[in-house]
Protein backbone atom coordinates (compact mmCIF):
# COMPACT_ATOMS: atom_id res chain seq x y z
CA UNK A 1 0.00 0.00 0.00
CA UNK A 2 1.13 3.51 -0.81
CA UNK A 3 0.02 6.87 0.52
CA UNK A 4 -1.52 9.56 -1.70
CA UNK A 5 -2.36 13.21 -1.11
CA UNK A 6 -3.90 15.54 -3.69
CA UNK A 7 -4.80 19.22 -3.31
CA UNK A 8 -6.61 20.79 -6.26
CA UNK A 9 -7.60 24.39 -6.81
CA UNK A 10 -5.88 26.06 -3.85
CA UNK A 11 -5.49 29.84 -3.90
CA UNK A 12 -1.95 29.81 -2.56
CA UNK A 13 0.64 28.18 -4.84
CA UNK A 14 3.73 29.63 -3.17
CA UNK A 15 6.84 27.76 -2.06
CA UNK A 16 5.37 27.77 1.45
CA UNK A 17 2.32 25.87 0.15
CA UNK A 18 4.54 23.32 -1.58
CA UNK A 19 6.44 22.82 1.68
CA UNK A 20 3.14 22.35 3.52
CA UNK A 21 2.02 19.67 1.03
CA UNK A 22 5.32 17.83 1.51
CA UNK A 23 4.92 18.07 5.29
CA UNK A 24 1.38 16.64 5.15
CA UNK A 25 2.41 13.91 2.72
CA UNK A 26 5.13 12.92 5.16
CA UNK A 27 2.38 11.93 7.60
CA UNK A 28 1.63 9.07 5.19
CA UNK A 29 5.21 7.88 4.79
CA UNK A 30 4.65 4.80 6.97
CA UNK A 31 2.39 3.57 4.14
CA UNK A 32 5.10 4.08 1.52
CA UNK A 33 8.63 4.28 2.89
CA UNK A 34 10.37 3.42 -0.41
CA UNK A 35 10.14 6.72 -2.32
CA UNK A 36 8.33 10.08 -2.41
CA UNK A 37 7.03 12.01 -5.41
CA UNK A 38 5.28 15.35 -5.96
CA UNK A 39 3.74 16.77 -9.16
CA UNK A 40 2.78 20.47 -9.22
CA UNK A 41 0.75 22.19 -11.91
CA UNK A 42 -0.31 25.77 -11.18
CA UNK A 43 -2.64 25.46 -8.17
CA UNK A 44 -2.80 21.63 -8.13
CA UNK A 45 -0.57 19.18 -6.26
CA UNK A 46 -0.35 15.38 -6.48
CA UNK A 47 1.86 13.76 -3.80
CA UNK A 48 2.80 10.11 -3.42
CA UNK A 49 4.57 7.96 -0.82
CA UNK A 50 5.50 4.66 -2.44
CA UNK A 51 5.56 1.09 -1.20
CA UNK A 52 7.21 -0.72 -4.11
CA UNK A 53 5.55 -4.12 -4.76
CA UNK A 54 5.38 -4.35 -8.56
CA UNK A 55 8.29 -2.99 -10.66
CA UNK A 56 10.26 -1.58 -7.70
CA UNK A 57 12.98 -0.08 -9.91
CA UNK A 58 10.98 2.13 -12.31
CA UNK A 59 7.43 2.47 -11.03
CA UNK A 60 7.82 5.66 -8.98
CA UNK A 61 4.83 8.00 -8.90
CA UNK A 62 3.06 10.19 -9.89
CA UNK A 63 2.63 8.41 -13.24
CA UNK A 64 1.91 10.08 -16.60
CA UNK A 65 0.64 9.64 -20.14
CA UNK A 66 3.05 10.07 -23.07
CA UNK A 67 3.28 13.88 -23.04
CA UNK A 68 2.74 14.30 -19.29
CA UNK A 69 -0.51 16.21 -19.75
CA UNK A 70 -2.26 13.58 -17.61
CA UNK A 71 -0.83 12.81 -14.17
CA UNK A 72 -2.10 10.25 -11.67
CA UNK A 73 -1.24 9.32 -8.09
CA UNK A 74 -2.42 5.82 -7.16
CA UNK A 75 -2.58 3.66 -4.06
CA UNK A 76 -3.40 0.08 -5.00
CA UNK A 77 -2.87 -2.92 -7.23
CA UNK A 78 -4.40 -3.47 -10.69
CA UNK A 79 -4.35 -7.24 -11.14
CA UNK A 80 -5.49 -7.21 -14.78
CA UNK A 81 -3.01 -4.53 -15.93
CA UNK A 82 -1.34 -6.83 -18.47
CA UNK A 83 -4.65 -7.64 -20.16
CA UNK A 84 -5.55 -3.93 -20.21
CA UNK A 85 -2.20 -3.06 -21.80
CA UNK A 86 -2.98 -5.46 -24.64
CA UNK A 87 -5.88 -3.18 -25.61
CA UNK A 88 -3.71 -0.06 -25.37
CA UNK A 89 -1.05 -0.97 -27.94
CA UNK A 90 -1.11 2.49 -29.53
CA UNK A 91 0.04 3.94 -26.19
CA UNK A 92 3.62 4.17 -25.01
CA UNK A 93 4.30 2.93 -21.46
CA UNK A 94 7.28 4.23 -19.52
CA UNK A 95 7.28 1.77 -16.60
CA UNK A 96 6.29 -1.76 -15.65
CA UNK A 97 3.96 -0.42 -12.95
CA UNK A 98 0.51 -1.98 -12.87
CA UNK A 99 -0.96 1.46 -12.12
CA UNK A 100 0.31 3.22 -15.25
CA UNK A 101 -2.63 1.83 -17.25
CA UNK A 102 -4.92 4.29 -15.44
CA UNK A 103 -3.47 7.34 -17.22
CA UNK A 104 -3.76 5.65 -20.64
CA UNK A 105 -7.25 4.25 -20.01
CA UNK A 106 -8.38 7.80 -19.21
CA UNK A 107 -6.92 9.03 -22.52
CA UNK A 108 -8.74 6.27 -24.37
CA UNK A 109 -12.09 6.21 -22.59
CA UNK A 110 -12.44 9.42 -20.59
CA UNK A 111 -13.97 9.06 -17.13
CA UNK A 112 -15.87 5.84 -17.93
CA UNK A 113 -13.03 3.37 -17.46
CA UNK A 114 -13.02 2.64 -13.72
CA UNK A 115 -15.15 -0.52 -13.97
CA UNK A 116 -12.48 -2.01 -16.25
CA UNK A 117 -10.02 -2.11 -13.35
CA UNK A 118 -9.77 -5.40 -11.47
CA UNK A 119 -8.05 -4.72 -8.18
CA UNK A 120 -7.95 -2.57 -5.08
CA UNK A 121 -7.25 1.11 -5.59
CA UNK A 122 -7.71 4.75 -4.72
CA UNK A 123 -6.43 7.33 -7.19
CA UNK A 124 -6.56 10.98 -8.19
CA UNK A 125 -6.03 11.92 -11.83
CA UNK A 126 -5.31 15.45 -13.09
CA UNK A 127 -5.82 16.44 -16.73
CA UNK A 128 -3.69 19.57 -17.16
CA UNK A 129 -5.20 20.32 -20.59
CA UNK A 130 -8.39 21.65 -19.02
CA UNK A 131 -7.44 21.43 -15.31
CA UNK A 132 -10.16 18.86 -14.69
CA UNK A 133 -9.65 16.00 -12.26
CA UNK A 134 -11.24 12.76 -11.12
CA UNK A 135 -10.80 10.60 -8.03
CA UNK A 136 -12.05 7.05 -7.55
CA UNK A 137 -12.08 4.26 -4.98
CA UNK A 138 -12.36 0.49 -5.46
CA UNK A 139 -15.67 -1.36 -5.35
CA UNK A 140 -15.68 -2.44 -1.69
CA UNK A 141 -13.33 0.13 -0.17
CA UNK A 142 -10.37 -2.15 0.48
CA UNK A 143 -8.10 0.85 -0.09
CA UNK A 144 -8.80 3.87 2.14
CA UNK A 145 -9.55 7.34 0.78
CA UNK A 146 -10.84 10.58 2.31
CA UNK A 147 -12.15 13.73 0.63
CA UNK A 148 -12.05 17.23 2.14
CA UNK A 149 -12.75 20.85 1.30
CA UNK A 150 -10.69 23.92 2.20
CA UNK A 151 -12.03 27.40 2.95
CA UNK A 152 -10.33 28.63 -0.22
CA UNK A 153 -12.46 26.33 -2.38
CA UNK A 154 -9.78 23.66 -2.74
CA UNK A 155 -10.65 19.95 -2.90
CA UNK A 156 -8.42 17.50 -1.03
CA UNK A 157 -7.96 13.74 -1.24
CA UNK A 158 -5.81 11.59 1.06
CA UNK A 159 -5.23 7.94 1.94
CA UNK A 160 -5.60 8.73 5.63
CA UNK A 161 -7.48 11.38 7.56
CA UNK A 162 -4.34 12.64 9.32
CA UNK A 163 -3.02 14.15 6.08
CA UNK A 164 -5.98 16.50 5.51
CA UNK A 165 -7.86 16.93 8.80
CA UNK A 166 -5.84 19.96 9.96
CA UNK A 167 -6.17 21.90 6.70
CA UNK A 168 -9.75 21.12 5.65
CA UNK A 169 -12.87 22.81 6.95
CA UNK A 170 -14.92 19.68 6.24
CA UNK A 171 -13.95 16.13 5.26
CA UNK A 172 -15.43 12.64 5.08
CA UNK A 173 -14.76 9.07 3.96
CA UNK A 174 -14.76 8.81 0.18
CA UNK A 175 -17.50 6.24 -0.49
CA UNK A 176 -16.43 2.89 -2.02
CA UNK A 177 -17.38 2.20 -5.63
CA UNK A 178 -17.66 5.92 -6.42
CA UNK A 179 -15.93 8.43 -8.68
CA UNK A 180 -15.61 12.18 -8.07
CA UNK A 181 -15.57 14.32 -11.21
CA UNK A 182 -14.70 18.03 -11.21
CA UNK A 183 -16.46 18.34 -14.58
CA UNK A 184 -19.72 16.89 -13.28
CA UNK A 185 -19.32 18.52 -9.90
CA UNK A 186 -19.68 15.66 -7.46
CA UNK A 187 -19.75 11.96 -6.61
CA UNK A 188 -21.43 9.22 -8.59
CA UNK A 189 -21.45 5.45 -8.19
CA UNK A 190 -19.51 3.47 -10.80
CA UNK A 191 -19.96 0.04 -9.11
CA UNK A 192 -23.50 -1.30 -9.53
CA UNK A 193 -23.54 -5.09 -9.09
CA UNK A 194 -26.83 -7.06 -8.97
CA UNK A 195 -26.55 -7.75 -5.22
CA UNK A 196 -26.43 -4.04 -4.34
CA UNK A 197 -30.23 -3.79 -4.61
CA UNK A 198 -30.49 -6.44 -1.83
CA UNK A 199 -33.13 -8.38 -3.79
CA UNK A 200 -33.04 -12.07 -2.86
CA UNK A 201 -31.20 -14.07 -5.57
CA UNK A 202 -32.30 -17.50 -6.80
CA UNK A 203 -29.26 -19.01 -8.53
CA UNK A 204 -28.67 -22.63 -7.43
CA UNK A 205 -25.54 -23.35 -5.41
CA UNK A 206 -22.65 -24.59 -7.57
CA UNK A 207 -19.81 -25.65 -5.26
CA UNK A 208 -17.29 -26.14 -8.06
CA UNK A 209 -17.96 -22.62 -9.37
CA UNK A 210 -17.41 -21.19 -5.88
CA UNK A 211 -14.15 -23.12 -5.63
CA UNK A 212 -12.76 -22.21 -9.07
CA UNK A 213 -13.67 -18.51 -8.75
CA UNK A 214 -11.95 -18.27 -5.39
CA UNK A 215 -8.85 -20.03 -6.71
CA UNK A 216 -8.66 -17.47 -9.54
CA UNK A 217 -8.96 -14.67 -6.97
CA UNK A 218 -6.00 -16.02 -5.00
CA UNK A 219 -3.86 -16.60 -8.12
CA UNK A 220 -4.38 -12.97 -9.24
CA UNK A 221 -3.03 -11.76 -5.92
CA UNK A 222 0.26 -13.64 -6.28
CA UNK A 223 1.35 -10.76 -8.56
CA UNK A 224 4.44 -9.43 -6.77
CA UNK A 225 8.11 -8.57 -7.22
CA UNK A 226 8.86 -8.67 -3.49
CA UNK A 227 8.74 -11.34 -0.73
CA UNK A 228 5.24 -12.17 0.55
CA UNK A 229 3.35 -14.46 2.91
CA UNK A 230 -0.09 -15.39 4.25
CA UNK A 231 -1.69 -14.39 7.55
CA UNK A 232 -2.75 -17.74 9.00
CA UNK A 233 -4.94 -17.80 12.11
CA UNK A 234 -5.95 -21.42 11.58
CA UNK A 235 -9.59 -20.51 10.98
CA UNK A 236 -11.42 -21.49 7.81
CA UNK A 237 -10.83 -18.34 5.77
CA UNK A 238 -7.10 -17.81 6.30
CA UNK A 239 -6.49 -21.57 6.02
CA UNK A 240 -8.20 -21.71 2.63
CA UNK A 241 -6.21 -18.71 1.41
CA UNK A 242 -2.97 -20.43 2.48
CA UNK A 243 -3.96 -23.79 1.00
CA UNK A 244 -4.96 -22.36 -2.39
CA UNK A 245 -1.92 -20.05 -2.54
CA UNK A 246 0.39 -22.99 -1.87
CA UNK A 247 -1.21 -25.11 -4.60
CA UNK A 248 -0.59 -22.44 -7.23
CA UNK A 249 2.60 -20.83 -5.95
CA UNK A 250 4.98 -23.10 -7.82
CA UNK A 251 3.56 -22.07 -11.22
CA UNK A 252 3.50 -18.35 -10.40
CA UNK A 253 6.02 -15.71 -11.45
CA UNK A 254 6.61 -14.97 -7.76
CA UNK A 255 8.08 -18.46 -7.27
CA UNK A 256 10.73 -17.75 -9.92
CA UNK A 257 12.06 -14.91 -7.77
CA UNK A 258 11.37 -16.05 -4.22
CA UNK A 259 10.96 -19.82 -4.38
CA UNK A 260 7.93 -22.01 -3.79
CA UNK A 261 8.15 -22.20 0.02
CA UNK A 262 5.15 -20.31 1.42
CA UNK A 263 5.68 -18.24 4.56
CA UNK A 264 2.76 -18.04 6.99
CA UNK A 265 2.30 -15.83 10.05
CA UNK A 266 0.15 -16.09 13.16
CA UNK A 267 -0.03 -14.01 16.35
CA UNK A 268 -1.61 -14.64 19.73
CA UNK A 269 -1.21 -14.75 23.46
CA UNK A 270 0.61 -17.89 24.55
CA UNK A 271 -1.80 -20.84 24.46
CA UNK A 272 -4.41 -18.99 22.35
CA UNK A 273 -6.82 -20.83 19.99
CA UNK A 274 -5.31 -19.20 16.89
CA UNK A 275 -1.72 -20.20 17.68
CA UNK A 276 -2.69 -23.82 18.14
CA UNK A 277 -4.89 -23.96 15.03
CA UNK A 278 -2.44 -21.95 12.93
CA UNK A 279 0.42 -24.31 13.76
CA UNK A 280 -1.74 -27.33 12.92
CA UNK A 281 -2.68 -25.96 9.48
CA UNK A 282 0.89 -24.88 8.75
CA UNK A 283 2.17 -28.37 9.61
CA UNK A 284 -0.48 -29.95 7.39
CA UNK A 285 0.36 -27.67 4.45
CA UNK A 286 4.10 -27.71 5.03
CA UNK A 287 4.58 -23.93 5.12
CA UNK A 288 7.45 -22.00 6.72
CA UNK A 289 5.44 -20.89 9.73
CA UNK A 290 6.24 -17.91 11.96
CA UNK A 291 4.47 -17.99 15.32
CA UNK A 292 4.45 -14.55 16.94
CA UNK A 293 3.53 -13.86 20.58
CA UNK A 294 2.38 -10.79 22.42
CA UNK A 295 1.19 -10.09 25.94
CA UNK A 296 -1.88 -8.20 27.08
CA UNK A 297 0.43 -5.44 28.29
CA UNK A 298 2.14 -5.25 24.88
CA UNK A 299 -1.27 -4.66 23.33
CA UNK A 300 -2.37 -2.09 25.89
CA UNK A 301 0.88 -0.16 25.42
CA UNK A 302 0.21 0.01 21.67
CA UNK A 303 -3.43 1.19 21.86
CA UNK A 304 -2.70 4.92 21.37
CA UNK A 305 -0.52 4.24 18.35
CA UNK A 306 -3.12 1.87 16.92
CA UNK A 307 -5.89 4.46 17.19
CA UNK A 308 -3.65 7.08 15.55
CA UNK A 309 -2.95 4.78 12.60
CA UNK A 310 -6.33 3.09 12.20
CA UNK A 311 -8.28 6.35 12.75
CA UNK A 312 -11.30 4.93 14.54
CA UNK A 313 -12.80 4.57 18.00
CA UNK A 314 -14.91 1.52 17.07
CA UNK A 315 -14.41 -1.10 19.80
CA UNK A 316 -14.31 -4.20 17.58
CA UNK A 317 -11.88 -2.63 15.15
CA UNK A 318 -9.45 -1.55 17.86
CA UNK A 319 -9.56 -4.94 19.59
CA UNK A 320 -8.67 -6.72 16.35
CA UNK A 321 -6.33 -4.05 14.94
CA UNK A 322 -3.93 -4.17 17.87
CA UNK A 323 -2.61 -7.74 17.41
CA UNK A 324 -2.58 -7.21 13.64
CA UNK A 325 -0.57 -3.99 14.11
CA UNK A 326 1.96 -5.79 16.33
CA UNK A 327 2.17 -8.73 13.92
CA UNK A 328 2.78 -6.43 10.93
CA UNK A 329 5.79 -4.88 12.63
CA UNK A 330 7.38 -8.30 13.09
CA UNK A 331 6.48 -9.33 9.53
CA UNK A 332 8.20 -6.24 8.13
CA UNK A 333 11.29 -6.98 10.22
CA UNK A 334 11.54 -10.32 8.37
CA UNK A 335 11.72 -8.53 5.01
CA UNK A 336 8.16 -9.30 3.90
CA UNK A 337 6.22 -6.45 2.22
CA UNK A 338 2.98 -8.13 1.12
CA UNK A 339 0.57 -10.59 2.76
CA UNK A 340 -2.64 -12.35 1.76
CA UNK A 341 -5.44 -12.22 4.34
CA UNK A 342 -8.91 -13.74 4.80
CA UNK A 343 -11.16 -10.70 5.35
CA UNK A 344 -14.61 -10.57 3.72
CA UNK A 345 -15.72 -14.19 3.87
CA UNK A 346 -17.89 -13.76 6.98
CA UNK A 347 -19.77 -10.87 5.41
CA UNK A 348 -20.37 -12.68 2.11
CA UNK A 349 -21.42 -16.05 3.56
CA UNK A 350 -22.98 -14.99 6.87
CA UNK A 351 -20.15 -16.44 8.93
CA UNK A 352 -20.63 -14.44 12.11
CA UNK A 353 -22.24 -16.48 14.84
CA UNK A 354 -25.25 -14.20 15.17
CA UNK A 355 -26.37 -15.39 11.72
CA UNK A 356 -27.58 -18.56 13.51
CA UNK A 357 -30.56 -16.45 14.57
CA UNK A 358 -31.50 -15.14 11.10
CA UNK A 359 -35.29 -15.68 10.91
CA UNK A 360 -35.44 -16.33 7.15
CA UNK A 361 -33.37 -16.24 3.98
CA UNK A 362 -34.52 -12.74 3.04
CA UNK A 363 -33.23 -11.20 6.27
CA UNK A 364 -30.10 -13.34 6.05
CA UNK A 365 -29.32 -12.04 2.57
CA UNK A 366 -30.12 -8.42 3.40
CA UNK A 367 -27.78 -8.58 6.39
CA UNK A 368 -24.92 -9.93 4.25
CA UNK A 369 -25.49 -7.04 1.82
CA UNK A 370 -25.41 -4.51 4.67
CA UNK A 371 -22.24 -6.09 6.04
CA UNK A 372 -20.41 -5.96 2.69
CA UNK A 373 -21.43 -2.34 2.16
CA UNK A 374 -19.99 -1.44 5.58
CA UNK A 375 -16.70 -3.35 5.22
CA UNK A 376 -14.73 -0.20 4.40
CA UNK A 377 -15.51 1.13 7.89
CA UNK A 378 -14.52 -2.05 9.71
CA UNK A 379 -12.46 -5.03 8.49
CA UNK A 380 -11.08 -3.38 5.33
CA UNK A 381 -10.04 -0.35 7.35
CA UNK A 382 -8.41 -2.58 9.99
CA UNK A 383 -6.59 -4.86 7.55
CA UNK A 384 -5.28 -1.99 5.46
CA UNK A 385 -4.22 0.51 8.10
CA UNK A 386 -2.88 -1.99 10.67
CA UNK A 387 -0.49 -3.41 8.08
CA UNK A 388 0.25 -0.13 6.30
CA UNK A 389 1.40 1.35 9.60
CA UNK A 390 4.60 -0.69 9.06
CA UNK A 391 4.81 -0.55 5.26
CA UNK A 392 3.15 -3.93 4.63
CA UNK A 393 0.41 -4.45 2.03
CA UNK A 394 -2.58 -6.73 2.74
CA UNK A 395 -4.48 -8.33 -0.15
CA UNK A 396 -7.90 -9.89 0.34
CA UNK A 397 -8.96 -12.54 -2.22
CA UNK A 398 -12.46 -13.01 -0.76
CA UNK A 399 -13.25 -9.43 -1.84
CA UNK A 400 -12.46 -10.10 -5.48
CA UNK A 401 -15.21 -8.53 -7.62
CA UNK A 402 -15.93 -11.69 -9.61
CA UNK A 403 -15.96 -13.88 -6.51
CA UNK A 404 -18.40 -11.56 -4.72
CA UNK A 405 -20.72 -11.62 -7.73
CA UNK A 406 -20.72 -15.44 -7.79
CA UNK A 407 -21.16 -15.83 -4.03
CA UNK A 408 -23.87 -13.17 -3.71
CA UNK A 409 -25.91 -14.63 -6.56
CA UNK A 410 -26.44 -17.92 -4.67
CA UNK A 411 -29.94 -18.52 -3.29
CA UNK A 412 -29.42 -17.63 0.41
CA UNK A 413 -31.38 -20.70 1.46
CA UNK A 414 -28.07 -22.54 0.92
CA UNK A 415 -26.25 -20.15 3.25
CA UNK A 416 -28.74 -20.49 6.11
CA UNK A 417 -27.38 -22.29 9.17
CA UNK A 418 -29.21 -25.62 9.44
CA UNK A 419 -27.90 -27.94 12.20
CA UNK A 420 -30.58 -30.48 11.24
CA UNK A 421 -28.83 -30.82 7.85
CA UNK A 422 -25.32 -30.63 9.28
CA UNK A 423 -24.82 -27.09 8.00
CA UNK A 424 -22.87 -24.78 10.27
CA UNK A 425 -21.99 -21.18 9.41
CA UNK A 426 -20.33 -20.78 5.97
CA UNK A 427 -21.28 -24.32 4.98
CA UNK A 428 -21.45 -23.19 1.33
CA UNK A 429 -17.74 -22.33 1.40
CA UNK A 430 -16.68 -25.31 3.52
CA UNK A 431 -18.50 -27.74 1.26
CA UNK A 432 -16.97 -26.22 -1.87
CA UNK A 433 -13.48 -27.13 -0.62
CA UNK A 434 -14.38 -30.51 0.91
CA UNK A 435 -12.42 -32.66 -1.53
CA UNK A 436 -11.97 -36.27 -0.39
CA UNK A 437 -9.42 -37.21 -3.08
CA UNK A 438 -7.21 -34.14 -2.84
CA UNK A 439 -8.04 -32.43 0.49
CA UNK A 440 -7.39 -28.73 0.87
CA UNK A 441 -7.59 -28.97 4.67
CA UNK A 442 -8.23 -31.55 7.41
CA UNK A 443 -11.95 -32.01 8.12
CA UNK A 444 -11.85 -30.60 11.64
CA UNK A 445 -10.18 -27.41 10.38
CA UNK A 446 -12.56 -27.15 7.44
CA UNK A 447 -15.45 -27.31 9.91
CA UNK A 448 -13.93 -25.29 12.77
CA UNK A 449 -16.39 -22.84 14.38
CA UNK A 450 -15.98 -19.18 13.54
CA UNK A 451 -13.60 -17.38 15.91
CA UNK A 452 -13.33 -13.60 15.58
CA UNK A 453 -9.72 -12.43 15.31
CA UNK A 454 -9.87 -10.40 18.53
CA UNK A 455 -11.16 -13.53 20.34
CA UNK A 456 -8.92 -16.07 18.62
CA UNK A 457 -5.67 -14.37 19.67
CA UNK A 458 -6.67 -15.27 23.25
CA UNK A 459 -9.83 -14.60 25.26
CA UNK A 460 -7.85 -12.83 27.99
CA UNK A 461 -6.94 -10.12 25.46
CA UNK A 462 -10.44 -8.64 25.47
CA UNK A 463 -10.85 -9.21 29.20
CA UNK A 464 -7.54 -7.40 29.75
CA UNK A 465 -8.68 -4.44 27.67
CA UNK A 466 -11.89 -4.14 29.66
CA UNK A 467 -10.00 -4.26 32.96
CA UNK A 468 -7.60 -1.58 31.75
CA UNK A 469 -10.46 0.69 30.65
CA UNK A 470 -12.23 0.19 33.99
CA UNK A 471 -9.16 1.58 35.77
CA UNK A 472 -9.10 4.72 33.63
CA UNK A 473 -12.81 5.49 33.26
CA UNK A 474 -14.89 6.07 36.38
CA UNK A 475 -18.61 5.41 36.78
CA UNK A 476 -19.22 9.16 36.86
CA UNK A 477 -17.35 9.68 33.60
CA UNK A 478 -19.47 7.07 31.88
CA UNK A 479 -22.65 8.49 33.43
CA UNK A 480 -21.88 11.89 31.87
CA UNK A 481 -20.73 10.47 28.53
CA UNK A 482 -23.76 11.83 26.66
CA UNK A 483 -22.78 15.38 27.64
CA UNK A 484 -19.09 15.00 26.84
CA UNK A 485 -19.70 13.02 23.62
CA UNK A 486 -23.23 13.87 22.42
CA UNK A 487 -22.53 12.34 18.99
CA UNK A 488 -22.08 8.56 18.89
CA UNK A 489 -22.05 8.42 22.70
CA UNK A 490 -19.87 5.60 24.11
CA UNK A 491 -21.94 3.08 26.09
CA UNK A 492 -19.12 1.22 27.86
CA UNK A 493 -15.96 2.21 29.68
CA UNK A 494 -13.87 0.54 27.01
CA UNK A 495 -15.58 2.60 24.29
CA UNK A 496 -15.16 5.77 26.37
CA UNK A 497 -11.44 5.09 26.81
CA UNK A 498 -10.88 4.65 23.05
CA UNK A 499 -12.95 7.75 22.29
CA UNK A 500 -10.83 10.01 24.50
CA UNK A 501 -7.67 8.85 22.70
CA UNK A 502 -9.27 9.37 19.29
CA UNK A 503 -10.41 12.89 20.18
CA UNK A 504 -6.85 13.78 21.21
CA UNK A 505 -5.56 12.98 17.70
CA UNK A 506 -8.65 13.99 15.70
CA UNK A 507 -10.63 16.68 17.58
CA UNK A 508 -12.83 17.92 14.71
CA UNK A 509 -16.49 16.93 14.47
CA UNK A 510 -15.92 15.81 10.86
CA UNK A 511 -13.42 13.22 12.13
CA UNK A 512 -15.94 11.91 14.64
CA UNK A 513 -18.51 11.43 11.88
CA UNK A 514 -16.23 9.09 9.88
CA UNK A 515 -16.71 6.37 12.51
CA UNK A 516 -19.94 4.31 12.44
CA UNK A 517 -22.05 3.73 15.54
CA UNK A 518 -25.16 1.93 16.74
CA UNK A 519 -25.85 -1.22 18.78
CA UNK A 520 -24.09 -4.46 17.82
CA UNK A 521 -23.78 -7.99 19.12
CA UNK A 522 -20.98 -10.27 17.88
CA UNK A 523 -20.27 -7.80 15.03
CA UNK A 524 -23.89 -7.55 13.83
CA UNK A 525 -25.47 -4.48 12.30
CA UNK A 526 -28.03 -2.63 14.44
CA UNK A 527 -30.85 -4.23 12.42
CA UNK A 528 -29.75 -7.80 13.23
CA UNK A 529 -29.80 -7.11 16.99
CA UNK A 530 -33.59 -7.42 16.60
CA UNK A 531 -33.24 -11.12 15.77
CA UNK A 532 -32.95 -12.14 19.44
CA UNK A 533 -34.49 -10.21 22.34
CA UNK A 534 -31.75 -11.39 24.75
CA UNK A 535 -29.03 -9.72 22.67
CA UNK A 536 -30.17 -6.20 23.48
CA UNK A 537 -29.04 -6.87 27.06
CA UNK A 538 -25.61 -8.11 25.95
CA UNK A 539 -24.34 -5.59 23.39
CA UNK A 540 -20.73 -6.60 22.94
CA UNK A 541 -18.97 -7.08 19.58
CA UNK A 542 -17.12 -10.23 20.69
CA UNK A 543 -18.25 -13.50 19.12
CA UNK A 544 -18.74 -14.79 22.67
CA UNK A 545 -21.67 -12.40 22.99
CA UNK A 546 -23.65 -14.70 20.69
CA UNK A 547 -25.26 -16.46 23.62
CA UNK A 548 -26.49 -19.94 22.87
CA UNK A 549 -24.33 -20.14 19.74
CA UNK A 550 -20.62 -19.76 20.57
CA UNK A 551 -19.25 -22.80 22.38
CA UNK A 552 -17.34 -20.46 24.73
CA UNK A 553 -20.11 -17.88 25.10
CA UNK A 554 -20.07 -15.43 27.99
CA UNK A 555 -21.53 -16.97 31.12
CA UNK A 556 -21.99 -20.43 29.61
CA UNK A 557 -20.38 -23.33 31.41
CA UNK A 558 -18.74 -25.08 28.47
CA UNK A 559 -15.18 -26.29 28.38
CA UNK A 560 -12.81 -25.78 25.47
CA UNK A 561 -12.67 -29.55 25.04
CA UNK A 562 -16.32 -29.73 24.04
CA UNK A 563 -15.70 -27.71 20.87
CA UNK A 564 -13.76 -30.21 18.70
CA UNK A 565 -16.13 -33.04 19.59
CA UNK A 566 -19.20 -30.99 18.68
CA UNK A 567 -17.74 -29.82 15.37
CA UNK A 568 -16.36 -33.24 14.46
CA UNK A 569 -19.89 -34.64 14.66
CA UNK A 570 -21.09 -31.91 12.29
CA UNK A 571 -18.17 -32.60 9.93
CA UNK A 572 -19.05 -36.29 9.81
CA UNK A 573 -22.65 -35.44 8.89
CA UNK A 574 -21.59 -33.09 6.06
CA UNK A 575 -21.29 -34.72 2.61
CA UNK A 576 -18.23 -33.99 0.48
CA UNK A 577 -18.87 -32.81 -3.07
CA UNK A 578 -16.12 -34.82 -4.73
Amino acid sequence: MCGILAVLGCVDNSQAKRSRIIELSRRLRHRGPDWSGLHCFEDCYLAHERLAIVDPTSGDQPLYNEDKTVAVTVNGEIYNHKALRENLKSHQFRTGSDCEVIAHLYEEHGEEFVDMLDGMFAFVLLDTRDKSFIAARDAIGITPLYIGWGLDGSVWFASEMKALSDDCEQFMCFPPGHIYSSKQGGLRRWYNPPWFSELVPSTPYDPLLVRSTFEKAVIKRLMTDVPFGVLLSGGLDSSLVASVALRHLEKSEAACQWGSKLHTFCIGLKGSPDLKAGREVADYLGTRHHELHFTVQDGIDAIEEVIYHVETYDVTTIRASTPMFLMSRKIKSLGVKMVLSGEGSDEIFGGYLYFHKAPNKKEFHEETCRKIKALHQYDCLRANKSTSAWGVEARVPFLDKEFINVAMSIDPEWKMIRPDLGRIEKWVLRNAFDDEKNPYLPKHILYRQKEQFSDGVGYSWIDGLKDHANKHVSDTMLMNASFVFPDNTPLTKEAYYYRTIFEKFFPKSAARATVPGGPSVACSTAKAVEWDAAWSQNLDPSGRAALGVHVSAYGEDKTEDSRPEKLQKLAEKTPAIV
